[in-house]
């Protein structure tokens, strides 16, 4: 990535009301996690916290394999409290508002924040809720083919917001963003500069990581990122044709 997007130049018409939203819902969602330091009622003692946060994972986590046979995995730990039925696709929604630590949530919700605005001004408020959903769905399940057979669980909204990325790429790329690069110098740079730039990083490491595996141990889902990207793309694309195309139709009748 370039560097930290600050602000985004381009004047929306309405309050971003889905993207706080979003936000918000992230935010909550962890504070009330056994990932937070401020939920004490999941326990106070190293073992009841570790269990807590295993059946947390394990309960609205995404894990590979259960997404792509449909099915729970049976006995994936032996922490009291591991008799809950999950219905393995909705996790791949649940899944898009946990956050391992308070650095995956503020990195998420920057970009968020700063990009989400311009692309729900753009789609329309039901639109960009749509593409979020469907990217982070995407990104998700193609993560799950990529590992097949794993069971590591997967969250975080990187997907989703990779696909408002994408879709930012396709339908305002001509904005400039003040960016902060190397975290201390404000530049601004053309939109496309900054989101073009996150999805060669994105891609590189993807494929790096594909073509040698084991020798980065890293536990960052690169593949939900470059094809939640790919979706928004798609997505972008299509929804702002369709709309164009409707309303260029509307004024033509009227």
């Amino acid at each position: 990535m370039a560097g930290i997007p600050l602000s985004d130049d381009y004047p929306v018409r309405r309050v971003p009301t889905v993207t706080y939203l979003l936000i918000a819902a992230n935010v909550a969602v962890y504070l009330l996690s056994p990932m937070s330091a401020l939920a004490v009622w999941y326990g106070g003692d190293i073992p009841s916290r570790m269990c807590s946060l295993e059946l947390y994972l394990l309960r609205w986590a995404a894990i590979p394999s259960e997404l792509l046979s449909g099915e729970q995995v049976a006995d994936a730990t032996r922490c009291p409290g591991a008799d809950f039925t999950k219905v393995p696709w909705v996790s791949s929604l649940t899944a898009m508002f946990l956050h391992g630590d308070t650095a995956h949530l503020l990195s998420n919700m920057v970009y968020l924040f700063v990009f989400g605005p311009v692309v729900e001004d753009r789609l329309g408020r039901f639109r960009y809720l749509m593409l979020y959903t469907t990217s982070g769905i995407a990104a998700t399940y193609a993560y799950a083919i990529s590992v097949a057979g794993a069971e590591t669980p997967l969250i975080g909204a990187s997907g989703a917001i990779s696909g408002v990325l994408g879709a930012y790429l396709a339908v305002q790329f001509r904005s400039r963003v003040i960016t902060l690069v190397f975290f201390v110098l404000p530049v601004r740079l053309p939109g496309w500069v900054l989101v073009g730039t996150y999805f060669v990083l994105q891609y590189f490491l993807y494929i790096s990581i594909s073509l040698f595996p084991g020798e980065d141990d890293t536990s960052v889902a690169y593949a939900a990122h470059v094809y939640g990207f790919i979706a928004g793309i798609v997505g972008g694309l299509l929804i702002y044709r369709i709309r164009w195309r409707a309303g260029t139709r509307l004024s033509d009748v009227y």
